[in-house]
């Protein structure tokens, strides 16, 4: 979310950012917003002085016999004004963090211009291209190998599933314990095990939640229905209640109005990916500065509904609503960020070293970069079936955009001041589409599959699949 001082301080500055990204200029809608909210508070403040000074008036007045009525008028209807602009302040102050928190991330001045993928700027390249004659793509290699099968993940589950089996299986599990052994014991993460259903402010807080609510699955209450009524109940008002009892209202009407005033709904989301709950491990907390960074990893499954993907990558596993992915996410001070960002490529970078895998690393344009990020490296795995580059992996530092939203603030040892941390995230890397680099970079003519040196021993030392 953006700081609303900034945009005070540089309004010119914050247009600008948003031109970058397509987007009209916002700070003059946003600053007059915020001026009515600042009036609204600048009264109320006003308003509650005379209220206290009235209030002094009138202990004065009893003391000494007199007739406070006229006093004790004004008192109420002052009272009457106050809860009004609190309730302007209320309003205003949503209004303001709807927008705020609507508007994407300002990038970096080094971010490339450009619309999509195909303005992004490579900055390095790594290993040698295969020479494959007739390269096969994954779901070829993985269906004649009777080990990849779509048509049975269909039947239990519709498009976008895969069942692995055997060889295939154990060579996706191998992958996940090679990363995160490496990300652990070589480059200092600490392995997580989080939670994969989450709460709509923790969605919010990494800016998933609202704008890309669709892109999500939503996995419903915890709570029964009957628990729901029940708890609501508990704020069911007097008067209702008595017109329960005369007849004059049903049960339902009851109920009804009850959960218009209880907090007892308990939404929850199945995780997009690790980034979710490891970055929102700081929310609301204040960190001591000297234990910065943290850095976190885990491994597992990650649930998206490519709303927006319907036509792309159709065949094979490519882009599936269920896959694993072994998150990396860093929480930083705000000096050290930018240093942290290159770590984390770095190690991304270090699992394709390991595996012998060609890649690439790019900068994604202007027009390409995630609604949080301030600046983004892509991974791309070169894939001989369809000869060329795909993401595997995406590295992003997000400034303090996102501790705003989560309140996660950092403090230095007799510090009295707090300033929010900054947030990084990035795979280390997609475990599915590693898989699918691994069969076609290493597939042989007979349709068998090279495994990695560095993988056989998380696979029982076997050299070759099939």
């Amino acid at each position: 979310m953006h700081d609303i001082k900034f945009v005070r301080e540089q309004p010119e500055a914050f247009d600008e950012g948003l031109k970058r990204r397509g987007l009209q200029p916002m700070s003059a809608e946003i600053l007059k917003m915020d001026a009515e909210r600042r009036a609204a508070q600048t009264e109320m403040q006003e308003l509650q002085a005379k209220r206290n000074e009235a209030s002094k008036q009138i202990g004065e007045i009893k003391r000494k016999g007199g007739n406070a009525d006229e006093i004790m008028k004004l008192v109420a209807s002052m009272k009457d004004r106050l809860a009004l602009l609190e309730e302007q302040d209320r309003t205003h102050a949503a209004r303001l963090q709807t927008v705020l928190s609507s508007l994407p991330n300002i990038l970096l001045p080094e971010v490339p211009p450009g619309k999509d993928d195909s303005d992004a700027k490579e900055v390095r390249r790594f290993g040698k291209i295969p020479a494959i004659t007739t390269p096969k793509e994954h779901f070829e290699l993985g269906e004649k190998l009777g080990m990849m099968d779509f048509e049975r993940a269909a039947k239990l589950s519709g498009a976008r599933f895969t069942i692995l089996q055997g060889q295939l299986a154990l060579l996706e599990r191998a992958l996940g314990n090679f990363m995160l052994d490496l990300h652990t014991q070589e480059f200092g993460y600490l392995e997580v095990s989080p939670p994969l259903l989450v709460k709509d402010e923790i969605m919010f807080g990494v800016g998933q939640l609202p704008k890309f609510a669709d892109d999500m699955f939503f996995a419903g209450r915890t709570k029964s229905r009957e628990d729901l009524l029940r708890e609501a109940l508990n704020y069911a008002e007097a008067a209702d209640i008595e017109k329960l009892k005369k007849g004059e209202a049903s049960l339902a009407d009851v109920v009804a109005s009850a959960m218009r005033r209880a907090p007892v709904k308990e939404d929850l989301w199945l995780v997009t990916t690790a980034e979710v709950p490891l970055t929102n491990l700081v929310a609301n907390e204040i960190v001591e500065k000297e234990k910065l960074p943290l850095r976190f990893t885990a491994r597992t499954p990650c649930f998206r509904s490519e709303a927006g993907s319907a036509g792309k990558d159709t065949r094979g596993m490519l882009r599936q609503h269920q896959f694993y992915k072994v998150e990396l996410v860093s929480i930083t001070a705000p000096d050290q960020s930018l240093a942290e960002h290159e770590r984390m490529v770095n190690c991304a970078e270090e699992v394709l070293k390991r595996l012998e895998l060609p890649f690439r690393t790019v900068v994604l344009a202007t027009g390409d970069t995630g609604f949080s990020s301030r600046k983004t490296y892509d991974l791309e795995v070169w894939l001989p079936g369809q000869n060329r580059f795909r993401e595997i992996s995406s590295c992003s530092v997000c400034g303090d955009f996102q501790a705003r939203r989560m309140n996660a603030r950092c403090r230095g040892a007799g510090e009295k001041q707090t300033e929010f941390v900054h947030t990084l995230n990035g795979s280390g890397i997609a475990i599915g589409r590693c898989l699918i680099a691994i069969m076609e970079n290493f597939q042989q003519s007979d349709g068998t599959i090279v495994v990695p040196p560095a993988l056989r021993k998380y696979m029982n030392g076997l050299e070759r699949i099939g």
